[in-house]
């Protein structure tokens, strides 16, 4: 939800990753009235006289007696279905977990999940969760739950199933590309409480982990800035801005941490069919990172408001970007609320970085493709990833892109030949990671030679 910090002029907003994919969520207050009823075009008429008649020949002939509300949901879903992905209804329970999802916690296993042709598969684990510690993974298939199939159900039914008290087993049974058989994974729920930034350093250079965008992210990487700072006791050589698998969130969080690293000019911008879903966000004055070299690492989980986030300190230049291609979520939508309770999610808009890009279905494209070589399955998953353009139904972007452009990711590059248990031998456990790091130092080498020299000297 909005802080009172908020400017009253800013729309309220607050996104969640919910049943399909990350999202970026403008939550306007728009009254549930009757007006935009007696507003429907009349030839729509017929069409809802259509609707009802066949309401009632099911009520009359049905072979077992029907529930009403049973139809209604069902023809609910069935028109915000046709739409896109990510446009729904949220009864209570959608609401609430909606709610805590943001601003609070739940139990259960810290899944990001979709449904695919009747199998549930993984977007990305939260870090640090259940199923991240378990090694579940992105582009992971999840067939069963304690043995029972869970093939041709519902994606609500299977997150249902997935949550529950804390402390509590659960089995997974897992199908993943790159192996032979399926194989299972026992889990116990969690509280999942929202820790979205974490930092350390890695000798001379800082890391910050920004897993999901929810409140005061923001606030939270400004004072990890700080504490790297205090502790090294001056500006670190680079930054690490990690932000893989990180699904998204609070629109308003994502523009506050690219202001963070930026002096001047848009850092995103929205448009929508109608003036009054048009915005444009900009940077004010002021660096906290004055100008150090900064890496950010994205991959196909990496969804939404972490997708502004990069692009935006692409676009100006600001950041190299590195990883893989992001997931491809560029739409903005609006919470009508219908009840106390309940709600309509309505895509009402497109987001797009400072030049003016759409990432809708492709995504950002790192400036430098590094596969993740530490984990021997990644090439395997990554030709499975699950990103926007793979959901039915989803947005097309406007500009026609390039198929070949898309699957950049998984051409072989010679500087990529090394193997998993090569990695492992020499202690690299996140090959990205390091790749990132080693960049860092050797661009700073490169900016100050007298350090490259005093370097080279002091080799044995």
């Amino acid at each position: 939800m909005a802080t009172a910090a908020q400017p009253a002029s800013r729309k309220s907003r607050f996104g969640f990753f919910m049943r399909t994919a990350a999202v970026v969520t403008a939550l306007s207050m728009l009254p549930a009235t009757t007006a935009g009823l007696a507003a429907v075009d009349a030839k729509g008429a017929p069409e809802f006289g259509k609707l009802m008649m066949i309401y009632q020949r099911i009520k009359a002939n049905y072979v077992d007696q029907v529930d009403d509300d049973q139809l209604i949901r069902g023809a609910i879903d069935g028109m915000l279905g046709s739409l896109d992905p990510h446009s729904g209804y949220l009864d209570a329970t959608a609401f609430d977990t909606l709610r805590t999802q943001t601003e609070g916690s739940y139990g259960g296993l810290g899944l990001s999940v979709t449904m695919e042709d009747g199998v549930v598969k993984v977007i990305a684990p939260t870090k640090g969760t259940p199923a991240d510690l378990a090694g579940i993974k992105a582009g992971d298939y999840i067939t069963h739950l304690d043995g029972k199939l869970i093939y041709g159900g519902t994606l609500d039914e299977a997150v249902e199933q997935m949550r529950g008290a804390p402390g509590t087993p659960i089995q997974l049974t897992i199908f993943r590309a790159g192996r032979d058989e399926p194989f299972d994974v026992d889990i116990k729920r969690a509280i999942i409480e929202l820790t979205p930034v974490e930092w350390e350093l890695n000798g001379n250079v800082g890391v910050i982990t920004v897993s999901t965008f929810s409140a005061n992210v923001g606030r939270e990487v400004e004072k990890a800035m700080a504490g790297i700072t205090q502790k090294l006791g001056h500006q670190p050589q680079g930054l690490v801005i990690d932000m893989r698998s990180n699904p998204g969130g609070l629109l308003d969080e994502a523009v506050a941490m690219s202001d963070l690293f930026l002096d001047k000019g848009q850092i995103v911008s929205q448009r929508g069919r109608f003036a009054r879903d048009n915005e444009s966000y900009t940077a004010r004055m002021g660096d906290i990172a004055r100008g150090i070299p900064i890496v950010v690492l994205i991959d196909s989980g990496s969804a939404s408001a972490s997708e502004i986030v990069a692009g935006a300190l692409q676009d100006h230049h600001r950041a190299l970007i590195m990883g893989q291609r992001s997931f491809g979520k560029g739409s903005v939508q609006t919470l009508v609320p219908l009840t106390n309770d309940s709600a309509l999610k309505l895509t009402t808009a497109r987001y797009y970085t400072p030049s003016g890009r759409s990432v809708q279905e492709g995504g950002i494209e790192p400036d430098i493709t590094v596969p993740q070589l530490s984990d021997p399955d990644a090439r395997a998953r990554a030709e499975r990833a699950v990103r926007e353009s793979d959901l039915r139904g989803h947005l097309i972007n406007e500009m026609e892109l390039d198929d070949r452009e898309l699957e950049k990711d998984l051409v072989d590059d010679p500087r990529f030949q090394i193997s998993a248990e090569e990695l492992e031998k020499r202690g690299i456990e996140d090959f990205q990671m390091h790749y990132a790091i080693d960049t860092l130092r050797n661009t700073r080498l490169a900016q100050n030679p007298r350090a490259s020299s005093e370097r080279k000297v002091s080799k044995p």
